[in-house]
């Protein structure tokens, strides 16, 4: 951290630089293995609501590379802009999400923000009503696959605003 003139910090890095670590260089057969894993977990599962999971997982770990990629191309694969924009507020939205992707979207939140220690029983057994076993299985494969792409993105600092619509399908 640098400290400013007027007793303000800022970090070192700057994201104009670009990432802080090129782990997909550095670590190939690693992110060979989680493109595979993440080509695995979306098998199954609609796309938009696929992208719905993996822009809400990627807004609660503030992951702006992956929000950039997933909100481009969740309008891609025909999302609105307005579902989107309210993804984050989607308790006081529930009106623009089918009781489907509401399921989704809170199972998303429970696995990706785990401070009780696990997925309340209720918000799975609301989940476990609106997928069968096999598609669950796979939901809850893609939220954990957008978690560990997340925690590269906020770790190595990825930098957003390059990506176009389905560069990485």
């Amino acid at each position: 951290m640098t400290t400013n003139d007027d007793n303000t910090t800022t970090p070192e890095y700057a994201p104009e630089e670009g990432p802080r670590l090129d782990w997909t260089r550095l670590a190939p057969d690693v992110y060979k293995a989680m493109v595979k894993l993440d080509v695995a977990a979306r098998r199954g599962l609609d796309p938009v609501l696929l992208e719905l999971v993996k822009v809400r997982a990627s807004q609660l770990n503030h992951c702006a590379f992956c929000l950039d990629m997933h909100s481009k191309d969740a309008l891609a694969a025909g999302e609105s802009v307005e579902r989107l924009l309210h993804l984050s507020a989607w308790q006081e939205s529930r009106h623009f999400y089918t009781e489907k992707e509401l399921a989704a979207i809170e199972l998303t939140e429970a696995v990706t923000v785990l401070t009780d220690g696990f997925v309340p029983d209720e918000v799975y057994a609301t989940a476990a009503k609106h997928f069968e076993e096999a598609e669950l299985a796979q939901l809850i494969a893609a939220i954990t696959v957008i978690n560990a792409w997340n925690r590269f993105g906020v770790t190595c600092r990825l930098v957003p605003g390059h990506y176009e619509a389905g560069q990485h399908k």
